[in-house]
Parts: structure tokens; C-alpha cells; sequence
């Protein structure tokens, strides 16, 4: 049996994990930092990459002992090594490139955004190929995954990723940091009553997300104007405005996100679609999903929430998945990759 050690530090969250043949979940701990940055409504870079220096090695050695194994026993050492903060995954690298070396194991480079799409795979094993979807803060990505050494990029965000865009709306409503949960929950007591209109880019299975957020702030600005309302949050919104907003404006985001997962789904004729990153969470995108794939005959896949944030599972799981697919050469000059594509 393998055993893969995961590190991941890509931004805020420092994760360590054992993943044993690339299935089995013998640990996987996540500290975050992401206390410390709501107050700024955004991550500070060298904030997270200070948290990673001091929380990387205690939770290491949580990690291998919570597994029930020794770090012998390890036979290698999977490491997140881009897309993210430049300094944040030059930590886990480093860490990572010492034990490798140490322990005589292979040292292998994961792509963060794979790690996502891998996520559902501790879980179940989709048929590939498959469609995957990426929607995080960072990326929002569709992929043809014929095998995880092999796939094709198919629609990419041209301006701000899903979650970014949850980030902006929240900001612009006062309603805190990270957008995506606050939204979520905000959504749940209101009422899709705002036509709100998200680019759908015809002909083409990329996303665009900004000028929805755009005619959010808009709209908040005109409501601002016109209302004499006191509020508590800084959008001057009442509560019931704010619920209906986030629930309109979550609403045409999945719509596109669905329809274009559809898309590719039927362009490729595949019936597996695995969908991952921070968002995939969201419960509402899960239900439209689920109701679309229905509908098309398609299986789709979710990782549980706990596999849906950055997390070291998916990276050793991952790296074992590598591993096996192509020969592994442990390359001690690797570098981090803030932009990395596939």
C-alpha cells in the first residue's frame, strides 16, 4: 500500500494530509488564516505566507501522526506548486522538497486546480472522461478530463472568477469577507425579484462575471438615492432588499454556470461531470446541477464540503493518481508558479 504525504499552501489555508493508494483518508488537517484577513476584506499575501511559516511544521507532524503512520513509512511527497501566492507555496515547496529529500521518496508537483477536480475522486470514482468544472475565488475553469495527465482546456472566465465575484457583491452589500457563505445564506430568505442579466457569450463556453457585478453595485447606488431607510450595513439596503438581491444575483450566476457545464457536457458526449473548488459547496448550485444532469442523462459528481476548500487530500491524492499514470522524477529546482496553466 502507498502512502503520499499532501502539503498544500497555495493561499490562505495550511493543509498536511495522508492519502493511502489515493483513496483512503488517513488525515487531513487544515489551518486557516482566514480570521486574521476578514478584517481587511481580502487575503494579505505576506500575512498568509507568515501563517504558513509558522503552522506548517506542528501540523506536519499532527498530520503523520493522526495517520497512525511514521515518516518512513511515506513513499512520497505530493506539494502544491502553482496557480496561488508566490510566497505562500514557495513554503510548502520548500518543506516539501526537505522531506523528500530526506526520505530518499519522490517529490511530486501537483496543479492546485487539478487537485480540485481530483477532490471528488476520494469520494467516488467518476467514468472518465468527464467534464470538469473548476469555481472557486480564483478560477472558474471547464475542462475535457480524458485522464488527469491529459485534459483539455474548453472555457475559462475572461474577467473575475465566480468567487471573486461573490467577493465583490458581498463587499459592495457590506456584508463581509469571504462573499461566497454570507451570499449563500443572505439568498435563502429572499426572492429572485431583480432581473438581473450575467454575460452568456454565445458561441463560446467561456464566463464572464463582471458585468453582473457591475450592475449590482448600480443598483445599490440608484436604491442608496432614492431611500430614506436606515440600515446597518454599509449598502444602506433594508434586510429584506439585501435578501433579495443576493438571491437574484446568485440565481443568473449558476443558470450560466449550469448551461455552460451542460454545454460541454453534450458537445463532448460524456455523461460524467465533476465539479470542484470553493463554490461547488454552495448548495443551490448543487441542486441546479443535480436537476440539470437529470434531466441530460449526465452523473455528476460533488466533493463533500469539507474537500470542497484547499485542502492537502486532494493533493496527495492526486500525486498518488500521477504517480501511476507516468514516471515520477523528483526535481529539487522546482519552483512556485503564481499563473500556472494545464
Amino acid at each position: 500500500m502507498k502512502l503520499v504525504l499532501g502539503i498544500e499552501t497555495s493561499c490562505d489555508e495550511t493543509s498536511c494530509a495522508v492519502v493511502e493508494e489515493g483513496k483512503k483518508v488517513l488525515s487531513n488537517l487544515v489551518s486557516s488564516s482566514l480570521e486574521f484577513h476578514q478584517r481587511f476584506g481580502g487575503i494579505i499575501p505576506e500575512a498568509a505566507s507568515r501563517y504558513h511559516l509558522e503552522y506548517i511544521l506542528p501540523l506536519l507532524d499532527e498530520a503523520v501522526k493522526k495517520a497512525g503512520v511514521d515518516f518512513k513509512d511515506l513513499d512520497f511527497v505530493a506539494v502544491t506548486y502553482g496557480p496561488g501566492l508566490s510566497g505562500a507555496l514557495m513554503v510548502g515547496i520548500n518543506v516539501a522538497k526537505a522531506i523528500s529529500f530526506s526520505l530518499g521518496v519522490p517529490l511530486i508537483p501537483v496543479n492546485h486546480i487539478l487537485a480540485h477536480l481530483y477532490a471528488s475522486f476520494l469520494v467516488k470514482e467518476p467514468r472518465l472522461p468527464a467534464i470538469g468544472l473548476v469555481v472557486s475565488g480564483g478560477h472558474t475553469e471547464l475542462y475535457y478530463i480524458r485522464e488527469f495527465n491529459d485534459l483539455e482546456l474548453l472555457g475559462k472566465t475572461r474577467d473575475d472568477a465566480c468567487g471573486e465575484a461573490f467577493d465583490k457583491v458581498a463587499k459592495i452589500l457590506g456584508l463581509g469577507f469571504p462573499g461566497g457563505p454570507l451570499i449563500e445564506k443572505w439568498a435563502k430568505k429572499g426572492k429572485q425579484k431583480i432581473p438581473f442579466k450575467c454575460a452568456k457569450l454565445k458561441n463560446s463556453l467561456d464566463f464572464s462575471f463582471s458585468g453582473i457585478k457591475t450592475a449590482v453595485l448600480y443598483y445599490v447606488k440608484k436604491k442608496m438615492a432614492n431611500s430614506n431607510h436606515p440600515s446597518e450595513r454599509k449598502s444602506g439596503l433594508m434586510e429584506n432588499e439585501i435578501s433579495d438581491l443576493c438571491a437574484s444575483f446568485q440565481e443568473i450566476v449558476f443558470e450560466v454556470l449550469v448551461e455552460k457545464a451542460r454545454q460541454a457536457c453534450i458537445m463532448k458526449r460524456v455523461r460524467s461531470l465533476i465539479l470542484g473548488g470553493g463554490v461547488s459547496a454552495n448548495s443551490l448550485l448543487r441542486e441546479r446541477m443535480e436537476t440539470m444532469a437529470k434531466k441530460e442523462a449526465i452523473e455528476v459528481f460533488f466533493p463533500p464540503p469539507e474537500l470542497s476548500v484547499d485542502n492537502a487530500a486532494m493533493v496527495a491524492g492526486l500525486g498518488y493518481r500521477l504517480s501511476k499514470l507516468e514516471k515520477i522524477k523528483s526535481d529539487y529546482s522546482l519552483e512556485p508558479k503564481p499563473v500556472l496553466e494545464i
